[in-house]
Protein backbone atom coordinates (compact mmCIF):
# COMPACT_ATOMS: atom_id res chain seq x y z
CA UNK A 1 0.00 0.00 0.00
CA UNK A 2 2.79 2.42 0.83
CA UNK A 3 4.29 1.85 -2.62
CA UNK A 4 0.97 2.63 -4.31
CA UNK A 5 0.62 5.70 -2.13
CA UNK A 6 4.02 7.08 -3.09
CA UNK A 7 3.36 6.33 -6.77
CA UNK A 8 0.12 8.25 -6.61
CA UNK A 9 1.84 11.21 -4.99
CA UNK A 10 4.51 11.24 -7.68
CA UNK A 11 1.87 11.17 -10.43
CA UNK A 12 -0.03 14.03 -8.86
CA UNK A 13 3.19 16.07 -8.58
CA UNK A 14 4.04 15.44 -12.22
CA UNK A 15 0.52 16.34 -13.30
CA UNK A 16 0.54 19.66 -11.48
CA UNK A 17 -0.05 22.69 -13.64
CA UNK A 18 1.92 25.93 -13.78
CA UNK A 19 0.64 29.49 -13.55
CA UNK A 20 3.99 31.06 -14.51
CA UNK A 21 3.57 33.71 -17.23
CA UNK A 22 5.16 32.78 -20.54
CA UNK A 23 8.69 34.16 -20.46
CA UNK A 24 9.51 36.60 -23.26
CA UNK A 25 12.93 38.22 -23.32
CA UNK A 26 12.35 42.00 -23.15
CA UNK A 27 13.32 44.32 -25.97
CA UNK A 28 16.85 45.52 -25.28
CA UNK A 29 16.44 48.76 -27.27
CA UNK A 30 20.15 48.54 -28.14
CA UNK A 31 21.54 48.78 -31.71
CA UNK A 32 22.79 45.54 -33.24
CA UNK A 33 26.12 47.09 -34.22
CA UNK A 34 28.67 49.17 -32.35
CA UNK A 35 28.88 52.93 -33.01
CA UNK A 36 30.83 53.93 -36.09
CA UNK A 37 32.60 57.10 -37.05
CA UNK A 38 35.87 58.94 -36.76
CA UNK A 39 36.31 58.07 -33.08
CA UNK A 40 35.86 54.32 -33.53
CA UNK A 41 38.06 51.59 -35.00
CA UNK A 42 36.87 49.32 -37.76
CA UNK A 43 34.86 46.50 -36.22
CA UNK A 44 36.06 42.98 -36.88
CA UNK A 45 33.61 40.79 -38.77
CA UNK A 46 34.64 37.62 -36.95
CA UNK A 47 32.92 36.37 -33.84
CA UNK A 48 34.69 36.81 -30.53
CA UNK A 49 37.13 34.03 -29.68
CA UNK A 50 37.35 32.05 -26.52
CA UNK A 51 39.93 33.79 -24.35
CA UNK A 52 41.40 33.64 -20.87
CA UNK A 53 42.90 36.50 -18.93
CA UNK A 54 46.33 34.92 -19.45
CA UNK A 55 45.94 35.44 -23.20
CA UNK A 56 45.10 39.13 -22.73
CA UNK A 57 47.50 39.96 -19.88
CA UNK A 58 50.66 38.28 -21.12
CA UNK A 59 53.09 39.60 -18.53
CA UNK A 60 53.98 36.65 -16.31
CA UNK A 61 54.31 38.81 -13.20
CA UNK A 62 50.85 40.29 -13.75
CA UNK A 63 49.42 36.81 -14.31
CA UNK A 64 50.90 35.69 -11.01
CA UNK A 65 49.45 38.68 -9.16
CA UNK A 66 46.00 38.09 -10.69
CA UNK A 67 46.20 34.42 -9.69
CA UNK A 68 46.99 35.41 -6.11
CA UNK A 69 44.02 37.79 -6.08
CA UNK A 70 41.65 35.10 -7.34
CA UNK A 71 42.84 32.86 -4.52
CA UNK A 72 42.79 35.41 -1.68
CA UNK A 73 40.39 38.29 -2.43
CA UNK A 74 37.64 38.63 0.20
CA UNK A 75 35.00 40.02 -2.18
CA UNK A 76 35.39 36.94 -4.34
CA UNK A 77 35.19 34.72 -1.25
CA UNK A 78 31.91 36.41 -0.31
CA UNK A 79 30.56 35.89 -3.83
CA UNK A 80 31.48 32.21 -3.72
CA UNK A 81 29.76 31.85 -0.34
CA UNK A 82 26.64 33.47 -1.81
CA UNK A 83 26.70 30.92 -4.64
CA UNK A 84 26.87 28.07 -2.12
CA UNK A 85 23.98 29.57 -0.12
CA UNK A 86 21.84 30.00 -3.25
CA UNK A 87 22.59 26.44 -4.34
CA UNK A 88 21.52 25.12 -0.94
CA UNK A 89 18.35 27.23 -1.01
CA UNK A 90 17.51 25.79 -4.43
CA UNK A 91 17.86 22.30 -2.93
CA UNK A 92 15.55 23.31 -0.08
CA UNK A 93 12.85 24.54 -2.46
CA UNK A 94 13.12 21.44 -4.61
CA UNK A 95 12.93 19.25 -1.51
CA UNK A 96 9.52 20.72 -0.70
CA UNK A 97 8.14 18.90 -3.74
CA UNK A 98 8.59 15.57 -1.97
CA UNK A 99 7.04 14.26 1.24
CA UNK A 100 9.08 13.92 4.40
CA UNK A 101 8.80 10.32 5.55
CA UNK A 102 9.62 9.42 9.12
CA UNK A 103 9.85 6.21 11.07
CA UNK A 104 9.54 5.52 14.76
CA UNK A 105 9.48 2.59 17.11
CA UNK A 106 8.27 2.19 20.63
CA UNK A 107 8.00 -0.06 23.63
CA UNK A 108 5.26 0.26 26.23
CA UNK A 109 5.18 -1.62 29.55
CA UNK A 110 1.77 -2.11 31.24
CA UNK A 111 -0.10 -4.51 33.56
CA UNK A 112 -0.83 -7.00 30.82
CA UNK A 113 2.78 -7.11 29.69
CA UNK A 114 4.81 -5.29 27.08
CA UNK A 115 3.69 -4.06 23.65
CA UNK A 116 5.84 -3.06 20.73
CA UNK A 117 5.15 -0.75 17.80
CA UNK A 118 6.88 0.39 14.60
CA UNK A 119 5.43 3.21 12.46
CA UNK A 120 6.31 5.04 9.30
CA UNK A 121 4.49 7.79 7.47
CA UNK A 122 4.26 11.34 6.24
CA UNK A 123 2.69 14.29 7.96
CA UNK A 124 0.77 17.16 6.33
CA UNK A 125 2.42 16.82 2.92
CA UNK A 126 0.99 19.46 0.60
CA UNK A 127 0.29 18.06 -2.85
CA UNK A 128 1.56 20.54 -5.43
CA UNK A 129 -1.55 20.23 -7.57
CA UNK A 130 -1.48 23.83 -8.80
CA UNK A 131 2.28 24.20 -9.17
CA UNK A 132 3.07 26.63 -6.37
CA UNK A 133 6.04 24.69 -5.03
CA UNK A 134 7.34 24.04 -8.52
CA UNK A 135 7.20 27.76 -9.28
CA UNK A 136 9.09 28.52 -6.07
CA UNK A 137 11.62 25.80 -6.94
CA UNK A 138 12.14 27.31 -10.41
CA UNK A 139 12.56 30.75 -8.85
CA UNK A 140 15.16 29.45 -6.38
CA UNK A 141 17.06 27.68 -9.17
CA UNK A 142 17.13 30.86 -11.29
CA UNK A 143 18.36 32.80 -8.26
CA UNK A 144 21.11 30.22 -7.87
CA UNK A 145 22.11 30.72 -11.52
CA UNK A 146 22.03 34.50 -10.95
CA UNK A 147 24.37 34.07 -7.96
CA UNK A 148 26.78 32.15 -10.21
CA UNK A 149 26.72 35.03 -12.67
CA UNK A 150 27.27 37.47 -9.81
CA UNK A 151 30.36 35.48 -8.82
CA UNK A 152 31.57 35.61 -12.44
CA UNK A 153 31.00 39.37 -12.47
CA UNK A 154 33.02 39.78 -9.27
CA UNK A 155 35.78 37.62 -10.74
CA UNK A 156 35.82 39.63 -13.98
CA UNK A 157 35.85 42.92 -12.10
CA UNK A 158 38.62 41.68 -9.81
CA UNK A 159 40.86 40.65 -12.71
CA UNK A 160 40.32 44.03 -14.38
CA UNK A 161 40.86 45.98 -11.15
CA UNK A 162 44.09 44.12 -10.37
CA UNK A 163 45.38 44.80 -13.88
CA UNK A 164 44.41 48.48 -13.59
CA UNK A 165 46.05 48.84 -10.17
CA UNK A 166 49.21 47.13 -11.46
CA UNK A 167 49.32 49.52 -14.44
CA UNK A 168 48.67 52.52 -12.20
CA UNK A 169 51.67 51.55 -10.10
CA UNK A 170 53.72 51.17 -13.29
CA UNK A 171 52.71 54.63 -14.53
CA UNK A 172 53.37 56.33 -11.19
CA UNK A 173 56.78 54.69 -10.99
CA UNK A 174 57.57 56.19 -14.39
CA UNK A 175 56.36 59.62 -13.26
CA UNK A 176 58.46 59.28 -10.11
CA UNK A 177 61.52 58.44 -12.18
CA UNK A 178 60.85 61.49 -14.38
CA UNK A 179 60.54 63.72 -11.30
CA UNK A 180 63.78 62.35 -9.82
CA UNK A 181 65.67 62.81 -13.09
CA UNK A 182 64.24 66.30 -13.59
CA UNK A 183 65.19 67.21 -10.03
CA UNK A 184 68.77 66.10 -10.64
CA UNK A 185 69.01 68.00 -13.95
CA UNK A 186 67.46 71.20 -12.62
CA UNK A 187 69.78 71.07 -9.62
CA UNK A 188 72.68 71.20 -12.08
CA UNK A 189 70.98 74.09 -13.84
CA UNK A 190 70.56 75.94 -10.55
CA UNK A 191 74.25 75.40 -9.72
CA UNK A 192 75.24 76.68 -13.17
CA UNK A 193 72.99 79.73 -12.87
CA UNK A 194 74.30 80.49 -9.38
CA UNK A 195 77.84 80.31 -10.69
CA UNK A 196 76.97 82.72 -13.52
CA UNK A 197 75.32 85.04 -11.00
CA UNK A 198 78.42 85.01 -8.79
CA UNK A 199 80.54 85.72 -11.85
CA UNK A 200 78.39 88.71 -12.75
CA UNK A 201 77.17 87.09 -15.99
CA UNK A 202 73.54 86.29 -15.07
CA UNK A 203 70.95 88.29 -13.14
CA UNK A 204 69.38 87.07 -9.89
CA UNK A 205 66.06 86.55 -11.72
CA UNK A 206 67.64 83.67 -13.69
CA UNK A 207 68.54 81.92 -10.47
CA UNK A 208 65.04 82.36 -9.05
CA UNK A 209 63.48 81.05 -12.25
CA UNK A 210 65.73 77.98 -12.17
CA UNK A 211 64.83 77.38 -8.55
CA UNK A 212 61.09 77.31 -9.42
CA UNK A 213 61.61 74.31 -11.70
CA UNK A 214 63.72 72.60 -9.03
CA UNK A 215 61.08 73.22 -6.37
CA UNK A 216 58.34 71.81 -8.61
CA UNK A 217 60.38 68.68 -9.32
CA UNK A 218 61.07 68.21 -5.60
CA UNK A 219 57.38 68.60 -4.81
CA UNK A 220 56.44 66.07 -7.49
CA UNK A 221 59.15 63.73 -6.18
CA UNK A 222 57.63 63.76 -2.70
CA UNK A 223 54.06 63.46 -3.94
CA UNK A 224 54.81 60.58 -6.31
CA UNK A 225 56.77 58.73 -3.65
CA UNK A 226 53.56 58.75 -1.61
CA UNK A 227 51.43 57.73 -4.61
CA UNK A 228 53.68 54.77 -5.44
CA UNK A 229 53.37 53.53 -1.85
CA UNK A 230 49.59 54.00 -1.94
CA UNK A 231 49.39 52.23 -5.31
CA UNK A 232 51.09 49.22 -3.81
CA UNK A 233 48.75 49.28 -0.83
CA UNK A 234 45.75 49.35 -3.17
CA UNK A 235 47.13 46.45 -5.19
CA UNK A 236 47.80 44.36 -2.09
CA UNK A 237 44.27 45.04 -0.81
CA UNK A 238 42.87 43.61 -4.05
CA UNK A 239 45.25 40.66 -3.90
CA UNK A 240 44.48 40.02 -0.25
CA UNK A 241 48.16 39.39 0.57
CA UNK A 242 51.56 41.08 0.25
CA UNK A 243 52.94 41.23 -3.30
CA UNK A 244 56.61 40.44 -3.78
CA UNK A 245 58.84 43.22 -5.15
CA UNK A 246 59.82 41.00 -8.08
CA UNK A 247 56.19 40.91 -9.24
CA UNK A 248 55.80 44.69 -9.39
CA UNK A 249 56.27 46.57 -12.69
CA UNK A 250 59.38 48.73 -13.02
CA UNK A 251 57.70 51.34 -15.25
CA UNK A 252 54.84 51.85 -17.66
CA UNK A 253 57.30 51.47 -20.55
CA UNK A 254 58.18 47.97 -19.33
CA UNK A 255 54.63 46.70 -19.96
CA UNK A 256 54.49 47.81 -23.60
CA UNK A 257 53.42 44.86 -25.73
CA UNK A 258 52.40 42.72 -22.76
CA UNK A 259 48.65 43.34 -23.22
CA UNK A 260 46.88 41.79 -26.19
CA UNK A 261 44.05 43.38 -28.13
CA UNK A 262 40.60 41.85 -28.02
CA UNK A 263 38.60 42.09 -31.28
CA UNK A 264 35.07 43.44 -31.13
CA UNK A 265 32.47 41.56 -33.17
CA UNK A 266 29.82 43.35 -35.19
CA UNK A 267 26.81 41.96 -33.34
CA UNK A 268 26.10 43.68 -30.02
CA UNK A 269 24.11 40.62 -28.84
CA UNK A 270 27.43 39.37 -27.48
CA UNK A 271 26.58 41.56 -24.50
CA UNK A 272 24.06 38.90 -23.44
CA UNK A 273 27.10 36.86 -22.42
CA UNK A 274 28.34 39.45 -19.94
CA UNK A 275 27.92 38.07 -16.42
CA UNK A 276 26.04 41.11 -15.12
CA UNK A 277 23.57 40.93 -18.02
CA UNK A 278 23.14 37.18 -17.58
CA UNK A 279 22.59 37.71 -13.85
CA UNK A 280 19.83 40.24 -14.58
CA UNK A 281 18.16 37.79 -16.98
CA UNK A 282 18.17 34.96 -14.42
CA UNK A 283 16.72 37.36 -11.85
CA UNK A 284 13.98 38.16 -14.35
CA UNK A 285 13.25 34.43 -14.79
CA UNK A 286 13.01 34.09 -10.99
CA UNK A 287 10.60 37.04 -10.72
CA UNK A 288 8.48 35.51 -13.49
CA UNK A 289 8.26 32.20 -11.60
CA UNK A 290 7.22 33.96 -8.39
CA UNK A 291 4.19 35.37 -10.22
CA UNK A 292 3.15 31.78 -10.89
CA UNK A 293 3.56 30.94 -7.21
CA UNK A 294 1.45 33.95 -6.20
CA UNK A 295 -1.28 33.01 -8.69
CA UNK A 296 -1.46 29.41 -7.49
CA UNK A 297 -2.06 30.63 -3.92
CA UNK A 298 -5.66 31.48 -4.95
CA UNK A 299 -6.46 27.78 -5.36
CA UNK A 300 -7.18 25.17 -2.65
CA UNK A 301 -4.34 23.43 -0.87
CA UNK A 302 -4.58 19.67 -0.49
CA UNK A 303 -2.59 18.07 2.30
CA UNK A 304 -2.06 14.42 3.03
CA UNK A 305 -1.19 12.71 6.29
CA UNK A 306 -0.52 8.99 6.15
CA UNK A 307 0.57 6.49 8.77
CA UNK A 308 1.46 2.83 8.33
CA UNK A 309 2.80 0.60 11.06
CA UNK A 310 2.87 -2.56 13.12
CA UNK A 311 1.82 -3.21 16.69
CA UNK A 312 2.21 -6.42 18.71
CA UNK A 313 2.58 -7.67 22.25
CA UNK A 314 5.48 -9.80 21.09
CA UNK A 315 8.62 -8.44 19.48
CA UNK A 316 9.14 -11.67 17.52
CA UNK A 317 5.78 -11.32 15.75
CA UNK A 318 5.83 -7.53 15.38
CA UNK A 319 6.13 -7.58 11.58
CA UNK A 320 3.65 -10.35 10.84
CA UNK A 321 0.87 -9.51 8.41
CA UNK A 322 -1.89 -9.49 10.97
CA UNK A 323 -0.28 -6.71 12.96
CA UNK A 324 -0.14 -4.22 10.07
CA UNK A 325 -2.35 -1.14 10.10
CA UNK A 326 -2.48 2.03 8.05
CA UNK A 327 -4.41 5.28 7.77
CA UNK A 328 -4.54 8.05 5.16
CA UNK A 329 -6.07 11.44 6.00
CA UNK A 330 -6.36 13.85 3.07
CA UNK A 331 -7.57 17.39 3.78
CA UNK A 332 -8.41 20.32 1.51
CA UNK A 333 -8.54 23.96 2.52
CA UNK A 334 -9.41 27.20 0.77
CA UNK A 335 -9.30 30.65 2.27
CA UNK A 336 -12.55 32.47 1.56
CA UNK A 337 -11.44 35.87 2.83
CA UNK A 338 -7.92 37.08 3.63
CA UNK A 339 -8.27 40.84 3.49
CA UNK A 340 -6.56 41.04 0.11
CA UNK A 341 -3.34 39.30 1.16
CA UNK A 342 -3.19 37.01 -1.88
CA UNK A 343 -4.07 39.82 -4.28
CA UNK A 344 -1.43 41.96 -2.64
CA UNK A 345 1.19 39.22 -2.95
CA UNK A 346 0.35 38.81 -6.63
CA UNK A 347 0.65 42.57 -7.14
CA UNK A 348 4.02 42.55 -5.40
CA UNK A 349 5.24 39.68 -7.60
CA UNK A 350 4.15 41.50 -10.77
CA UNK A 351 5.79 44.74 -9.65
CA UNK A 352 9.01 42.87 -8.85
CA UNK A 353 8.89 41.30 -12.32
CA UNK A 354 8.47 44.77 -13.89
CA UNK A 355 11.43 46.03 -11.87
CA UNK A 356 13.47 43.01 -13.00
CA UNK A 357 12.60 43.82 -16.63
CA UNK A 358 13.82 47.39 -16.13
CA UNK A 359 17.04 46.20 -14.44
CA UNK A 360 17.67 43.76 -17.28
CA UNK A 361 17.23 46.46 -19.92
CA UNK A 362 19.35 48.86 -17.86
CA UNK A 363 22.12 46.27 -17.57
CA UNK A 364 22.26 45.82 -21.34
CA UNK A 365 22.20 49.56 -21.99
CA UNK A 366 25.01 50.13 -19.49
CA UNK A 367 26.99 47.26 -21.04
CA UNK A 368 26.57 48.75 -24.52
CA UNK A 369 27.81 52.11 -23.30
CA UNK A 370 30.82 50.49 -21.59
CA UNK A 371 31.86 48.85 -24.85
CA UNK A 372 31.10 51.95 -26.95
CA UNK A 373 33.20 54.14 -24.65
CA UNK A 374 36.09 51.66 -24.74
CA UNK A 375 35.91 51.46 -28.54
CA UNK A 376 35.80 55.25 -28.83
CA UNK A 377 39.08 55.46 -26.90
CA UNK A 378 40.60 52.57 -28.82
CA UNK A 379 39.82 54.29 -32.13
CA UNK A 380 41.90 57.37 -31.30
CA UNK A 381 44.54 56.27 -28.80
CA UNK A 382 47.04 55.20 -31.45
CA UNK A 383 47.04 58.67 -33.05
CA UNK A 384 47.18 60.33 -29.63
CA UNK A 385 50.14 58.20 -28.57
CA UNK A 386 52.00 58.93 -31.80
CA UNK A 387 51.42 62.65 -31.33
CA UNK A 388 52.59 62.55 -27.72
CA UNK A 389 55.71 60.63 -28.75
CA UNK A 390 56.52 63.29 -31.36
CA UNK A 391 55.82 66.04 -28.82
CA UNK A 392 58.20 64.54 -26.26
CA UNK A 393 60.96 64.13 -28.87
CA UNK A 394 60.56 67.72 -30.07
CA UNK A 395 60.46 69.05 -26.51
CA UNK A 396 63.61 67.12 -25.59
CA UNK A 397 65.48 68.51 -28.57
CA UNK A 398 64.20 72.02 -27.83
CA UNK A 399 65.47 71.77 -24.25
CA UNK A 400 68.93 70.66 -25.42
CA UNK A 401 69.17 73.52 -27.90
CA UNK A 402 67.86 76.15 -25.48
CA UNK A 403 70.22 75.04 -22.73
CA UNK A 404 73.18 75.16 -25.09
CA UNK A 405 72.23 78.62 -26.39
CA UNK A 406 71.84 79.90 -22.83
CA UNK A 407 75.25 78.58 -21.81
CA UNK A 408 76.75 80.34 -24.80
CA UNK A 409 75.00 83.54 -23.82
CA UNK A 410 72.91 83.64 -27.00
CA UNK A 411 69.41 83.35 -25.48
CA UNK A 412 68.02 84.59 -22.14
CA UNK A 413 67.34 82.03 -19.41
CA UNK A 414 63.57 82.42 -19.81
CA UNK A 415 63.66 80.47 -23.08
CA UNK A 416 65.68 77.68 -21.50
CA UNK A 417 63.28 77.64 -18.54
CA UNK A 418 60.23 77.32 -20.80
CA UNK A 419 61.93 74.54 -22.73
CA UNK A 420 62.61 72.64 -19.50
CA UNK A 421 59.00 73.00 -18.36
CA UNK A 422 57.67 71.94 -21.76
CA UNK A 423 59.87 68.85 -21.84
CA UNK A 424 58.93 67.90 -18.28
CA UNK A 425 55.24 68.23 -19.10
CA UNK A 426 55.65 66.29 -22.35
CA UNK A 427 57.36 63.37 -20.59
CA UNK A 428 54.58 63.22 -18.02
CA UNK A 429 51.90 63.38 -20.73
CA UNK A 430 53.57 60.59 -22.70
CA UNK A 431 53.64 58.37 -19.59
CA UNK A 432 49.98 59.16 -18.94
CA UNK A 433 49.08 58.29 -22.54
CA UNK A 434 50.89 54.96 -22.22
CA UNK A 435 48.79 54.26 -19.16
CA UNK A 436 45.55 55.21 -20.96
CA UNK A 437 46.48 52.95 -23.89
CA UNK A 438 47.11 49.99 -21.58
CA UNK A 439 44.01 50.65 -19.45
CA UNK A 440 41.89 50.79 -22.60
CA UNK A 441 42.80 47.18 -23.35
CA UNK A 442 41.83 46.25 -19.79
CA UNK A 443 38.51 48.05 -20.18
CA UNK A 444 37.78 46.26 -23.45
CA UNK A 445 38.45 42.96 -21.71
CA UNK A 446 36.09 43.88 -18.87
CA UNK A 447 33.31 45.47 -20.93
CA UNK A 448 33.14 42.61 -23.44
CA UNK A 449 32.79 40.01 -20.71
CA UNK A 450 36.36 38.84 -20.20
CA UNK A 451 36.95 35.09 -19.98
CA UNK A 452 33.32 34.32 -20.79
CA UNK A 453 33.65 35.31 -24.46
CA UNK A 454 32.83 32.32 -26.63
CA UNK A 455 32.83 32.40 -30.42
CA UNK A 456 29.60 31.21 -32.00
Amino acid sequence: MSRRLLSGLALMALASCSFDPKFVRPDTTVPTTWPRGESYPEAAAASLPTVTYQEIFRDLSLQTVIGQALANNRDLAIALANVAAARSQAHVERGRLFPAIGVSGGLTAHDEGTSYSANGGLSAFEIDLFGQQRSLSRAAFQEYLASQDAERAVRLSLVAEVATAWLTLAADRTLLAIAVETEANTLKSVDLTRARLNGGIAPRSDLRQAETVLAQARSDHADLTTLVAQDRNALELLVGAPVADALLPASIESVDGSLAELPAGLDSRILLRRPDVSEAEHALHAANARIGAARSAFFPTISLTALAGFASNSLSSLFSGGNFDWTVSPTASLTLFDGGVKSGNLGVAKAQRDAAVARYQQAIQAAFRDVADALARRGTIRDQFAAQTDLEAAAADSERLSTARYREGIDPYLQSLEAQRTHYSARRSLAATRRVRANNLVELYRSLGGDQLVGE
